[in-house]
């Protein structure tokens, strides 16, 4: 499965399949996080496969909620540093933020691993080793994050998120951005943005959103995230998979 034409009709759908199987033999992603592709894998596939226009809407404005912050984080799961891990390097420096790693399955060689992996594909700095902060009402290992990182932080990312943590971390008045193809999941339930869209597609197109508004005023950017209308985005997510299509 190492050599996928472009001609299958599932070339991208296999090749992201790839990259968690490998992912899980270099011990940065968990074997639970292959259930949860899987998961994805078939919202996706009722979704078509592509970036919806209501989901490009969601990433623009995810990028200018990015550039209006004083602190914003990225937050790196296993999947996300198995299948976009120089992406989410790029996006970072697109836009100030922060990269810190944050797992429901901790332990230090996974945290070690998945940041020496963002190192290898471009990060200078990974957050998430410290743990020297909790975020209230979690009883598990994501509850551990570094005081001067998603503590800290007014914006985050959060893809692929559980929603547990993506409740706690909105019921601390941040402002979410989560990339989720579940538009009833309570992680995008939760978020100012949700984008229900594929991580793989998702987080180039916030970075080329934003590299796009980076000459912006505050004022173009903040009526970018005001007329963003997250109830909307979901419904128009929901209606896709339900009946088939883009709005």
């Amino acid at each position: 499965m190492t050599d996928v034409p472009e001609s299958h009709p599932r070339h991208d759908s296999l090749v992201t399949r790839h990259r968690i199987e490998e992912g899980v033999e270099r011990g940065i992603t968990s074997r639970q996080g292959l259930i949860a592709q899987g998961r994805g894998e078939a919202f996706d596939y009722l979704l078509g496969e592509q970036t919806i226009s209501s989901a490009d809407a969601a990433e623009r404005a995810a990028a200018a909620q990015f550039l209006v912050a004083d602190h914003p984080v990225v937050s790196v799961n296993g999947n996300v540093a198995a299948l976009v891990p120089g992406e989410v390097v790029e996006l970072a420096d697109a836009t100030g933020a922060d990269l810190e790693v944050n797992l429901f399955n901790r332990t230090e060689e996974r945290m070690e691993a998945i940041a020496d992996h963002l190192r290898e594909h471009g990060a200078t700095e990974v957050k998430g080793l410290t743990a020297d902060a909790t975020v209230p009402g979690l009883d598990h290992e994501r509850a551990k994050v570094d005081s001067d990182g998603i503590a800290a932080a007014d914006v985050v990312l959060v893809p692929l998120e559980d929603g547990d943590r993506a409740e706690a971390l909105g019921a601390l008045d941040k402002t979410e951005v989560v990339i989720d193809l579940n538009p009833l999941s309570r992680s995008a339930q939760a978020a100012t943005v949700p984008v229900v869209d594929n991580v793989v597609r998702a987080v180039p197109a916030i970075t080329e959103h934003a590299r796009d508004l980076a000459g912006a005023d505050r004022e173009t950017l903040e009526t970018i995230v005001a007329e963003f209308d997250a109830d909307e985005a979901l419904a128009a997510a929901e209606r896709a998979i339900r009946e088939g299509g883009d709005d």
